[in-house]
């Protein structure tokens, strides 16, 4: 992927934090990438549920161009969540939650909701709907590359990604974002 080598300071502190938390399991740098182009378009409230140690916030909050942003995000995992509220510590932009992700229900609609589709009954096309406004942006990482149709993930059918991208409230296309790696990004009608 050509991209700079550098990383946004945000990020950098992101992954002190992580290293330190012992948390390795985060938004990859080429995801992030995207998140923060994706986070330069939009004004409004944007989310993340599942924290973790804060990495996708931390792009997210890079791309960030208007004041008048506010990005929510919630981790059930109270130490992960504390990790990740002290990148954010003095930024009144962004608000970490110790929580999960359900409190941020009424919060909404989002600008832009960043999920992670390792938990796909959670992230189902009928659940996060009315989650997200007119225009607003889902971004679903961590799916494994499919050159066929029906998507195919561990020998079966990947239901979630299949009915993401034929649901006809969303614009939805799969992006690799690295060899082994892409995402669904889709766009409310």
């Amino acid at each position: 992927m050509s991209a700079p080598p550098e990383l946004p300071e945000v990020v950098t502190r992101a992954f002190d934090v992580s290293r330190r938390a012992g948390y390795v399991s985060f938004c990859r740098n080429e995801t992030g990438r995207l998140l923060a182009a994706l986070a330069a378009t939009r004004s409004g409230t944007m989310a993340e549920f599942g924290t973790g140690t804060g990495v996708g916030t931390a792009w997210l909050r890079s791309g960030v161009r208007r004041d008048d942003v506010r990005i929510l995000t919630a981790e059930l995992d109270t130490k992960l969540a504390s990790a990740a509220a002290e990148i954010f510590t003095d930024d009144p932009q962004v608000e970490v939650l110790s929580a999960d992700w359900s409190t941020l229900l009424d919060q909404g609609p989002f600008s832009l909701l960043f999920l992670d589709s390792e938990q796909p009954g959670e992230v189902g096309v009928d659940r996060i709907v009315d989650l997200v406004e007119p225009g607003g942006i889902v971004v679903l990482d961590d799916f494994t590359p499919s050159e066929q149709w029906p998507p195919i993930a561990y020998g079966r059918v990947d239901t979630l990604r299949e009915a993401w991208l034929t649901d006809e409230r969303f614009t939805t296309v799969e992006v690799m974002v690295a060899a082994d790696a892409s995402v669904l990004i889709a766009t409310k009608h």
